[in-house]
């Protein structure tokens, strides 16, 4: 009770600094913000959440989620000066909807694996959500969700009922068919088509990612990391060497990224 008690009393003061930061004699920067402007920083607090994580540094990990509870005590400020809702009911609405959620837990029901549970939960939300039906199953997915993530949930959708691939080979077959396709697009040199024709085997990536159970997103992001890592591996080179990074033949680049991947792989 006493931890429980001293989490209570640190929010609350959260809760207080953000109320003097948007009053009269707060902050004016803090005064001017709205919902929507605060929009790309909560993104961007998000992303910094998850870089955190993927370098392992928990103490890096509490501060970024500090900022991101900083971005949803803004919005519910600003929520509550408008009238619309407080922290307090935000607070409320996702405790009723666990213990709702989760009848496994708090209620009679068992469910022996993560599945059940899944079902059970989805089930839940169709119940609460009488009276206001989506017109398919596909509703309710963000649009400014990032186009790989979202290209996977809308996967994800559709294999609940039946709509997905048996086997991997049959999702590779489908890389392979949509690469052919982006080839024959590239010959006419239609870029109408070769956008289409990218776009379709990037979606069959990311079904392929799904398949196999592995996150396009996080995917792509470790690789642009590597690709960061390496690159600045052949920057340094340069500097000291005292060489002007664009005096490097390709040649001796590409021995550099092959010096930085063996680099990584001995660490």
């Amino acid at each position: 009770m006493i931890h429980f008690m001293y989490h209570q009393t640190g929010m609350n003061k959260l809760l207080s600094i953000m109320d003097q930061l948007r009053s009269d004699k707060g902050c004016p920067w803090d005064r001017k913000q709205t919902m929507e402007s605060l929009k790309p920083f909560l993104i961007e607090e998000t992303y910094e959440v998850l870089e955190a994580i993927e370098s392992g540094d928990k103490d890096r990990v509490r501060e970024e989620l500090g900022d991101l509870l900083l971005q949803i005590v803004f919005l519910s400020q600003i929520g509550r000066e408008e009238q619309a809702f407080s922290f307090e009911d935000v607070v409320q609405g996702i405790n009723e909807k666990l213990l709702r959620r989760h009848p496994h837990v708090f209620g009679d029901e068992k469910a022996e694996n993560a599945e059940e549970v899944l079902h059970r939960w989805e089930q839940i939300k169709r119940e609460e959500k009488k009276g206001k039906e989506r017109r398919s199953i596909l509703d309710g997915i963000p649009q400014a969700l990032p186009a790989l993530i979202r290209a996977g949930r809308l996967q994800d959708r559709a294999a609940r009922v039946g709509f997905d691939w048996k086997e991997t080979s049959e999702v590779l077959n489908k890389v392979e068919e949509e690469f052919q396709e982006l080839k024959h697009a590239l010959k006419k040199n239609d870029p109408s088509e070769i956008e289409h024709e990218l776009g379709d085997i990037l979606f069959a990536l990311v079904n392929l990612s799904r398949f196999i159970r592995v996150s396009s997103e996080d995917a792509l992001r470790k690789s642009t990391q590597r690709f960061i890592s390496r690159f600045q591996y052949i920057e340094e080179y340069a500097v000291r060497n005292e060489l002007k990074l664009h005096t490097l033949s390709l040649q001796e680049m590409d021995r550099l990224w092959e010096e930085a991947k063996s680099l990584e792989k001995s660490q």
